[in-house]
């Protein structure tokens, strides 16, 4: 019998929450070195179905000044019955000059290589304008408009009968197109030991409107370790036939901050 552990898991870390002391002021980012977290985690059933999981970030920030370096690495893995049902690489570099105390410039880069979205790549370069709407001990949201450019390739999927295997791939030439960028990072720290968090990036043409939102809940079991649950939401507006256009991606992860 398979037992699903996200419920639980859930419910615990929403107990550590209500149960955990009110919030207290973090330190303040240290100048001049890198500091972050990575996070991992697995799933694996065996019996009636037969399916594993794994996926894996690292995110890191450099603060110097009036400058602020933020990096991203992601992947996901997943096999059902011995067949690759998932694989996503995706990476990111962002780098803000403040020009006031709230208010900032960006350069961004992006790039995601999924075999399962309908595009081979989506990569893009935008800049534009940031702002701190809320910069508290507790809460922090920024928002950020920019503009760009975006290379994406398109592949039709064909599956087998089932619908479930992929059986050949399509490709189509790579397409180029100006976009419109909107970014929203929201950071709240509802305990000493509980922080929530929504990341929410658009990306916005006229072939393809892309919209990826990360919500996570993180619960510190020690000083350096903490319990996430997280749920990603991604979804192409066009995607080639044989692709839906909404994937979701719920994760249990053990988190090392550094």
């Amino acid at each position: 019998m398979n037992i699903d552990i996200r419920f639980p898991l859930a419910c615990a870390a929403l107990l550590a929450a209500m149960a955990s002391s009110p919030a207290r002021a973090d330190d303040p980012p240290p100048q001049g070195v890198w500091t972050g977290k990575g996070q991992a985690g697995y799933t694996s059933s065996q019996g009636n179905s037969v399916a594993k999981s794994a996926n894996a970030a690292l995110d890191m920030s450099y603060t110097e000044d009036v400058w602020k370096h933020v990096a991203h690495l992601g992947g996901l893995y997943g096999q059902s019955a011995g067949v690759t049902s998932a694989e996503r690489w995706d990476a990111a570099w962002q780098t803000n000059y403040a020009i006031s105390k709230p208010a900032y410039v960006f350069g961004a880069l992006r790039y995601q290589h999924d075999l399962f979205s309908g595009f081979i790549y989506q990569e893009s370069l935008d800049t534009g304008l940031g702002y701190k709407v809320i910069d508290s001990a507790a809460t922090q949201l920024d928002l950020q408009v920019g503009a760009g450019y975006k290379r994406l390739r398109p592949e039709q999927l064909v599956r087998d009968p089932t619908g479930t295997v992929v059986i050949a791939r399509l490709f189509s030439a790579p397409q180029s197109d100006a976009i419109g960028t909107v970014g929203v990072n929201f950071s709240h720290t509802l305990t000493s030991t509980t922080t929530l968090t929504d990341k929410l990036l658009v990306e916005s043409g006229s072939t393809n409107t892309f919209v990826s939102n990360d919500l996570a809940l993180a619960v510190k079991i020690s000083a350096k370790l903490a319990l996430s649950l997280g749920y990603n939401l991604q979804d192409n507006s066009n995607p080639p036939p044989g692709a839906k256009r909404l994937d979701s991606l719920e994760t249990v992860n053990l988190v090392y901050a550094f």
